[in-house]
């Protein structure tokens, strides 16, 4: 899956590439999703953003017009989303189920930033799972659908 993660900071960057095993394309940044940067999801299908990135029913509209269907927070609170504008675009959001209390140093840190990591990852490759199983129901359904009569053999009748 294609994605790009704002708001990112340099402690953040290892443990996501180690979640991630080169699986998923996402493209890192450190500033926050705003107006300014939104164009940064061109062609990508999610967003990965910090519980400090606003996104209103604007930003919402203009992702779900780059094609974005799914955001995932880092954290286990999304009240930064509209979540109204995005129920409406089909935007499906996601939170990583993390302890609150943030450790602030030492290695209670570093375990906290592999777990939300590792969260992020698990929505991305649910959202492939999920995504991979629609597009082949899909095509199933098109190529059911496009069957016409003479491509039915008839049954030979008993005699």
């Amino acid at each position: 899956m294609r994605a790009v993660a704002y708001s990112i900071r340099s402690f953040e960057k290892e443990p996501l590439a180690r979640a991630n095993h080169k699986k998923h394309d996402i493209t890192l940044i450190s500033n926050p999703l705003g107006l300014e940067t939104v164009e940064y999801a061109a062609g990508k299908e999610a967003v990965i953003i910090s519980n400090d990135d606003y996104v209103s029913e604007t930003i919402i509209a203009r992702l779900a017009d780059l094609g974005i269907k799914f955001i995932t927070v880092r954290s286990m609170e999304c009240d930064n989303i509209d979540k109204t504008a995005a129920t409406r675009l089909n935007i499906k959001i996601s939170t990583i189920p993390v302890p609150s209390g943030v450790p602030a140093t030492g290695p209670e840190f570093v375990s906290y930033q592999y777990d939300i990591a590792s969260g992020t990852i698990r929505n991305l490759d649910f959202w492939q799972e999920t995504k991979s199983i629609a597009e082949a129901l899909s095509d199933l359904n098109a190529r059911n659908n496009n069957i016409t009569p003479a491509d039915i053999q008839k049954r030979p009748e008993a005699g």
